[in-house]
């Protein structure tokens, strides 16, 4: 692995903790070990993914959901993710008929979460969509969550939470702090991270967001404004664009 580093012309991660990872096993062995590893992140199709009425499909009729405010967790249901927290705001939240919670995704975890999940009649479990969907799918959450246990958030950047920018929607974010979601949701302004594993920190967060709608939706165009500047498809093709003029010119001088 770390033979690869060295002797390449440069490396792409996708978030700034990622290349001080990097950086680090290569340090000292290498000049330009800063410079060599550069942060360009996937890009989201911010064509087919935008801003849209929830209620406009047919996936909110389809499971129940026309009315209510939707806070959608869509994604891998596994060790890594901290859907406990879910089902505790669930509880804590099971007075108001105006909030329903939906668990969209599959894996490992799933059949002993929806075990945990009787007796909720706020809680919904969907099947995994088909992508063609995953604008609608994302445009009927009113907010969304991105939940991940503790010490997790440093090696992993969930694709997610640029796709659920891009639909315009608010994130919860309960991960590290200062790890590379907790950042833009912060520096964007495009919703709210608390620390993992905090089951009241998370509830109270997604109080303050399902109370206030209006913040929300600001939060929500400011996330879809961010994704155009930095994860579009051709704001991520400038970057690597850039990259192959400055590698072409060093090999030329």
């Amino acid at each position: 692995e770390r033979w690869t580093y060295r002797h390449s012309d440069a490396v792409t991660v996708l978030s700034d903790d990622l290349r001080d990872n990097l950086v680090a096993k290569i340090a000292g062995t290498v000049p330009d070990a800063h410079d060599r590893i550069r942060v360009i992140p996937n890009f989201v199709d911010t064509d087919r993914i935008r801003p849209a009425d929830p209620e406009a499909g047919s996936y909110r009729r389809e499971h129940g959901l026309e009315g209510r405010r939707v806070v959608m967790y869509a994604g891998n249901v596994g060790l890594s993710q901290s859907l406990d927290l879910v089902l505790d705001a669930a509880r804590k939240l099971a007075d108001r008929s105006d909030v329903v919670f939906v668990i969209k995704g599959g894996g490992f975890g799933s059949a002993a979460l929806e075990e945990e999940a009787t007796g909720l009649d706020n809680v919904r479990f969907v099947d995994f969509q088909p992508k063609e969907r995953l604008g609608e799918v994302l445009a009927a959450g009113d907010i969304h969550l991105v939940p991940l246990r503790r010490g997790l958030a440093r090696s992993s950047v969930p694709s997610k939470t640029y796709s659920i920018l891009a639909a315009g929607r608010p994130v919860l974010a309960s991960v590290d702090e200062g790890t590379e979601v907790a950042r833009v949701v912060t520096d964007a302004g495009a919703g709210l991270a608390v620390p993992p594993d905090d089951p009241d920190a998370f509830t109270h967060a997604l109080v303050t967001l399902l109370d206030d709608p209006a913040r929300a939706a600001a939060m929500g165009r400011a996330g879809r404004s961010f994704v155009e500047r930095w994860v579009s498809p051709a704001a991520v093709a400038e970057r690597y664009e850039a990259l192959f003029e400055q590698l072409a010119a060093r090999r030329r001088r």
